[in-house]
């Protein structure tokens, strides 16, 4: 079992890239590895690397490789994401794709091209350090496609896939790891131009980003066992999508947003979310976010983002940090555990996805009924009605009884944005 961290650096956050503080950088990854983690996810920002269509800066590139060196000296694993994309609330989209030379990253051919390029350049590099493990083709760019967004670049789920498949063949160029991430609405947002079998298929595993800010604390309660087994859940739901039953699933970003818990709460509730993620049979690893809090003098951020480090930005080490350096010491060699032998049905399309997206969301039908069997202790799964169907492929999960939706409904509590001040804004 893998455990790591999503690495903020603690001077000067993301836009460190301009100027890169190497001290402060190896510092930091120093303090991380010796907290006990054996991996970093990486975050170079795109308009920083590829200012142009078609001008990348090498000397960013270089950065990147020296960052993911600095990584492997401290015995830490790197996995670097190419497009951001989007994080912690803002975009980093080039000025090539935005206002008067408004574009598709997901569509338009000069566009796709000018990204597999970037991917090759930067995997070309980073295949060089043997500490570079793989590549994440974006920070949940799926969320640039779809409402919310103000100003989201349409796509359909056939444009998507195909861009996902020239993403990722260009990732999987570099030698490692070829993935992508996506956030919550995949998942939960009926129509989404990315899609759950998308997720289970496409890349070399499934890659989860599990936060409670999403309706799940503020309708189940922000100390409540359904919060703490969101992750799970949303591993679960992840599963169910894969061709092949054994495909790992990755927690690739959860945390304890101040938002919807209380400071208080947030070690506790970081035990109990990693311990029921480790009950899921599939999952490769839990990545915390973040490594070190965004500091105070940074402006515009949503107030939460400051607190989502397991060290402040001074370098100090905070409860919840010190419990998760805890929990990766006692369950790195966590045996896998049993299958699991009852399986909620997701109704699914001729396309495999499901029906009903939003009855998958937090207080949807599909939530609230594996919420309900994993607090009676049945340890559920989830099964799309194809397999529920086949008593071949049931009996190869080792699935024996099946829990239906009988009333169906779309989800009472989910939100699409982590932060209030950010509404629907076209009011689909």
């Amino acid at each position: 079992m893998r455990f790591g961290v999503n690495y903020t650096p603690s001077n000067g956050w993301f836009h460190s890239w301009l100027n890169p503080d190497w001290q402060s950088v190896d510092r930091d990854l120093k303090q991380i590895a010796e907290l006990g983690m054996d991996h970093v996810r990486i975050f170079p920002v795109w308009p920083y690397l590829q200012p142009n269509r078609t001008w990348i800066n090498r000397k960013g590139i270089e950065d990147v490789r020296r960052m993911v060196h600095i990584a492997g000296e401290h015995g830490l694993d790197a996995y670097v994401d190419v497009f951001q994309g989007h994080l912690s609330s803002f975009d980093f989209l080039p000025s090539w794709l935005v206002t008067w030379h408004t574009g598709n990253m997901f569509t338009d051919p000069d566009a796709v091209a000018a990204e597999c390029e970037l991917i090759r350049v930067l995997g070309g590099e980073l295949s060089q350090e043997s500490a570079f493990r793989g590549i994440t083709v974006g920070n949940e760019v799926n969320q640039l496609s779809d409402r919310p967004h103000p100003t989201k670049m349409v796509a359909t789920a056939d444009q998507t896939g195909a861009w996902l498949d020239g993403t990722l063949a260009a990732a999987k160029s570099a030698g490692g790891e070829a993935l992508y991430s996506v956030n919550d609405g995949v998942w939960f947002l009926d129509d989404h131009p990315f899609t759950p079998v998308q997720s289970g298929t496409k890349g070399d595993m499934t890659t989860i980003h599990a936060w409670v800010f999403n309706g799940t604390a503020q309708g189940y309660g922000a100390t409540s066992e359904e919060c703490a087994a969101y992750a799970l859940y949303l591993a679960e739901l992840a599963k169910a999508f894969a061709d092949d039953p054994a495909r790992p699933v990755w927690l690739q970003e959860v945390g304890a947003p101040e938002n919807v818990l209380d400071v208080a709460d947030t070690p506790e509730f970081c035990r109990r979310t990693v311990l029921n993620a480790l009950d899921c049979p599939n999952l490769w690893g839990i990545t915390w976010w973040c490594s070190h809090d965004v500091a105070a003098a940074m402006s515009d951020f949503p107030e939460f983002e400051h607190a989502l480090g397991l060290f402040d930005e001074h370098g100090e080490l905070k409860p919840i940090g010190r419990m998760f350096g805890e929990l990766a010491g006692e369950y790195r060699n966590h045996a896998a555990p049993e299958p699991r032998s009852t399986a909620v049905v997701v109704d699914v399309d001729e396309t495999g996805n499901p029906v009903s997206r939003s009855a998958c969301g937090p207080g949807g039908s599909v939530c609230d009924l594996w919420m309900r069997a994993h607090c009676a202790g049945q340890r559920p799964t989830i099964v799309t009605s194809d397999v529920a169907k086949d008593p071949a492929r049931l009996a190869a999960l080792g699935v024996t009884t099946l829990i239906r939706d009988e009333h169906p409904h779309p989800a009472r509590y989910y939100t699409a944005v982590s932060d209030s001040s950010f509404e629907d804004l076209d009011g689909e």
